[in-house]
């Protein structure tokens, strides 16, 4: 007989918590690695999800504060801010074998997680959701989508297309990128602009887009430049469309944090993006300017 395939999830937040009780629901064995109170609620009530995309539902899953046997795949969920404590729960030892996906902002940290565990196995990926954590186990699922890009320059490619065929099953929409660097820029150059800017004003994106509209093309124009020289892609004018079409409601993931008074994932973002653009002399004079003022702001 064989074994049912088994995830574990560092970090059940908004993201990890939504994809932890699909992949439940789905029949596959789902292990949450959280803190103690998390943990516990875990494992007393499962996950319940109110979704437009899935419906509301409730799936039991394992909890514990550390990973402590072999699983097929884990999804690192958790935020940057966090990434390095969370990590203390997965040693590399339990880990073993398992594909090793990083659902994080910026593109730094599969430099990191290569170093402390199976490069082969580090399956970067990018995902596109809206999903908040209300309390530990209760996800509020608000976007009528969620997609995944998952990509691994240097894992087997027949690993990546069994979990995206798991992750399809699901619910969810996956594309196997064939090119990580493309992939995790993408990402960036949307994110970043979206990010600082919403941050920076305090004001949804619908504002920022009317209100601070130079700022914005300069930013989308200064992540473009970096994307290309690091690789990635460049497309100033749809990055601009992408905007427009956006719900002018929408907050970026970063001025929900500095709202809540949460540590900002300003460095992962901006930071990166700054440290991209010196390795490769591209001028980002806004992006440097704004990343200062959010810093002197005490973020």
């Amino acid at each position: 007989m064989t074994h049912p395939f088994t995830v574990a999830v560092l970090g059940p937040g908004g993201t990890g918590g939504l994809l932890a009780a699909l992949l439940s629901r789905a029949g596959h064995r789902v292990v949450c690695v959280a803190r103690d109170d998390t943990a516990a609620a875990l494992r007393r009530t499962g996950i319940t999800v109110r979704s437009p995309q899935f419906g509301e539902f409730t799936a039991p899953v394992e909890a514990d504060t550390e990973l402590r046997g072999p699983v097929d795949a884990c999804l690192i969920t958790v935020k940057h801010t966090a990434l390095d404590a969370a990590l203390t729960r997965v040693p590399p030892a339990a880990l073993g074998d398992a594909l090793v996906v990083p659902l994080l902002n910026g593109v730094e940290h599969p430099a990191l997680l290569r170093a402390r565990y199976r490069p082969d196995r580090v399956a970067p990926a990018v995902i596109r959701v809206e999903s908040t954590r209300l309390a530990p186990g209760v996800i509020e699922h608000g976007s009528p989508f969620t997609e995944l890009d998952l990509a691994g320059d240097a894992v087997p490619r027949a690993r990546l297309d069994a979990l995206a065929a798991h992750l399809r099953a699901a619910g969810t929409t996956v594309r196997v990128a064939g090119d990580e660097t493309a992939a995790l820029w993408a990402k960036m150059t949307f994110l970043a602009p979206f990010a600082l800017l919403t941050t920076r004003y305090g004001r949804p994106l619908g504002e920022v887009r009317t209100h601070h509209r130079k700022e914005l093309e300069a930013l989308v124009a200064e992540t473009a430049a970096v994307s290309r020289a690091c690789g990635g892609p460049a497309d100033p004018a749809g990055a601009m469309a992408r905007y427009d079409a956006f719900p002018p409601g929408a907050r970026s993931s970063m001025q929900r944090d500095a709202e809540a008074g949460r540590p900002l994932e300003l460095d992962a973002v901006g930071g990166a993006l700054l440290r991209a653009a010196g390795r490769h002399g591209v001028a980002v004079p806004v992006t440097a300017r704004l990343v200062r003022e959010l810093r002197g702001a005490g973020h």
